[in-house]
């Protein structure tokens, strides 16, 4: 890196569009969060691509420096493969929200992941349609009423981290809005991830859902009901460590005093291959009303999706040469039709 490249700061990942999000959301910390990142990374603005589906979340792009794509909606994570695959030497981020990653584009979203596609995805969780303004959404919990649930709702809600997990993501982690130091860091350890790494961040909308997070943002909650996990570290929490999380015989993981648990507290350790102690972390918190993980919640190496298709591609070459499109086309079964 040149003296010129190590200099880089946020205001040179900041375009020059003016920032139209509402006053007070919780994309605006966000933003400012990412754009510190890469600065301190020592990420390119010229290698660095930055792709959207539709909704609040997905007018990322235009507010940063860098390449970038506003696509249709959910459907983010299949453009940025096809961008992994040919282009190795850009870093690619996905910008997604509850809605459009986790309905109309639920699928692209999981094959990314289980592909492990080297891409960095950010999923902004506002547990509601912000952009059309007010619907419930797929994180929506039982029995919120918004303008489409005036009764309640009663969809069971989809739960980001386990759904990622689901996966087999490799890198899975979560964070909150208004925790600046928090936020970086996990940003910086998804980013430095080989393949996919998937980011939920709790994001509040102050307009229709205001408050939503409360019990994880605010000064006097946050440190009764956020559990941080820490690598290698025993799973406590509390303004004084006084209570522990702790795995049961049936795999799944309970909430007890810390006097109580003995050795039965769990160490966190997001390297294990198998996904299933993160799974039931994961399983704690249904809606962050309560005790809630945060932080990383996996970090495993598996091959790339990517580099294996290019390597694939090139064994192809070596072994075939370059080939033609012609007789590609006009080989095996063809027929002409009059």
């Amino acid at each position: 890196m040149t003296e010129a490249q190590a200099k880089l700061t946020k205001k040179d990942f900041t375009s020059d569009r003016e920032v139209r999000w509402c006053p007070g959301c919780g994309d605006y910390a966000i933003l400012a969060s990412v754009q510190t990142m890469l600065a301190e990374s020592g990420a390119r603005p010229e290698s660095t691509v930055f792709i959207s589906g539709i909704g609040c979340s997905s007018r990322f792009p235009y507010y940063m420096d860098t390449y970038g794509f506003h696509s249709i909606h959910g459907r983010a994570p299949t453009l940025a493969t096809g961008l992994a695959i040919t282009r190795p030497d850009l870093d690619i981020w996905v910008v997604t929200g509850d809605g459009d990653g986790l309905s109309i584009g639920g699928n692209h979203l999981i094959h990314a992941l289980r592909r492990n596609v080297n891409l960095t995805i950010l999923l902004f969780n506002n547990e509601i349609y912000g952009l059309t303004k007010g619907q419930y959404s797929p994180t929506s919990p039982l029995g919120a009423v918004h303008k489409t649930t005036p009764m309640g709702s009663i969809d069971r809600p989809v739960n980001p981290v386990s759904l990622a997990l689901g996966a087999e993501a490799t890198f899975v982690a979560r964070s909150i809005d208004n925790d600046r130091k928090h936020l970086t860091e996990t940003l910086m350890a998804a980013h430095e991830h080989p393949g996919a790494s998937f980011v939920e961040i709790y994001q509040n909308c102050n307009v229709f859902n205001d408050g939503a997070f409360d019990a994880l943002r605010t000064p006097a909650q946050r440190d009764d009901n956020q559990i941080r996990l820490r690598e290698g570290e025993p799973i406590t929490f509390g303004r004084n460590g006084e209570h522990a999380v702790v795995a049961l015989d049936d795999g799944s993981m309970q909430i007890v005093p810390t006097g109580e648990a003995g050795e039965r507290i769990v160490v966190h350790d997001p390297r294990r291959d198998e996904p299933t102690t993160a799974f039931a972390l994961s399983r704690l918190a249904h809606n962050p009303t309560g005790p809630t993980p945060i932080g990383i919640f996996r970090q495993v190496k598996r091959p790339v999706y990517d580099v294996l298709v290019r390597e694939q591609i090139a064994s192809a070459k070596a072994q075939r040469g370059e080939g033609d499109l012609d007789d590609l086309l006009n080989s095996g079964n063809v027929w002409d039709v009059f």
